[in-house]
């Protein structure tokens, strides 16, 4: 039998409910109880990075790992007051009279519901990669997506681009910044123009347009990429570019507004079109997008936020 807290709706209504204990999430959160705000952080304790070791770029945090630095993070807010974290999934928010009523659902199927006069919305993506079945296993190690993190620890290397979109041209010219041997796989799916193929090639990037079977590797990590026809090419790092979905069904019944890619629309302050509803990070346009980056958007929310609940703006 699930048990059912009502501690969140007997407690006093928080200025803030954060949903996503990321770095963009957690640094809304530092702003904002620094600014003396109450505040409730729930996270289900499932990044888009955990797979990852290292993460990079990240100032006086370069090589830290993801988890880590969500660890860091949590402990610089327990030094403040009106600061609470809960490891729950959340299930639903609806907007109350007076507050956002967030419902969860916690280990052992506990439920709780917080109240809050504003949200913060900063969950993330889900990523879809190739199905390629032993890609997974090499992901994080030798075989990444985000370039801008991990192309210096891939320098040099034979690297493979693999994906199944529209912009491949584009991040394989980017991946060519650390590398002068790459290859593009579009596993028969991804859009390459002819125009786009002669500028790579011009750079040395060959375009591989055949369906592929899977990637190979060893204990030492990625040794090549097996294409549908039993040939393999030996490529030793490899960035791989996923479709992502937005994780954002438990705040459906607030009719926010999404663009193309379902991210949330939001002004230059992370504000949604739904008044009391902000957002940072991944789920907002541009979409992926470096940690220290998402920090940022998540610390400009919490200047708009702590404004707007003091009724300057």
């Amino acid at each position: 039998m699930s048990e059912v807290s009502t501690a969140g709706v007997d407690a006093p209504i928080s200025d803030v409910a954060i949903i996503g204990a990321g770095p963009a999430g957690l640094s809304a959160a530092l702003n904002l109880v620094r600014a003396r705000r109450r505040l409730v952080v729930i996270d289900s304790n499932r990044p888009r990075n955990a797979a990852t070791f290292h993460s990079h770029g990240f100032i006086t945090r370069d090589g830290v790992s993801p988890l880590e630095l969500r660890r860091l993070g949590r402990e610089e807010l327990e030094a403040y007051p009106n600061y609470e974290f809960h490891q729950s999934m959340v299930v639903s928010i609806d907007r109350a009279d007076d507050a956002f009523e967030v419902s969860t659902k916690g280990p052992g199927f506990t439920k709780a519901v917080y109240r809050a006069r504003s949200v913060v919305i900063t969950t993330g993506l889900t990523e879809i990669m190739p199905a390629l079945p032993t890609l997974r296993a090499f992901y994080g190690t030798s075989i990444h997506s985000c370039i801008e993190c991990d192309g210096w620890e891939e320098r040099d290397k034979p690297i493979a681009v693999i994906g199944e979109t529209d912009d491949l041209a584009s991040r394989a010219l980017l991946v060519s910044q650390w590398s002068d041997d790459v290859i593009v796989f579009t596993n028969g799916v991804g859009e390459i123009t002819a125009a786009d193929e002669a500028g790579l090639l011009k750079r040395g990037i060959r375009v591989d347009r055949r369906p592929l079977a899977d990637v190979e590797g060893d204990q030492t990590g990625l040794t090549g990429v097996r294409l549908a026809d039993g040939e393999v090419v030996p490529r030793t790092a490899a960035f791989v570019r996923p479709r992502y979905a937005p994780k954002l069904e438990y705040a459906a019944s607030l009719g926010l507004e999404v663009d193309d890619l379902g991210l949330l629309v939001v002004d230059a302050r992370g504000r949604t079109t739904v008044p009391g509803v902000y957002a940072a990070g991944d789920s907002t346009p541009p979409g992926p997008q470096q940690l220290i980056v998402a920090a940022g958007a998540g610390a400009r929310v919490a200047s708009a936020l702590n404004e707007d609940l003091l009724g300057a703006l």
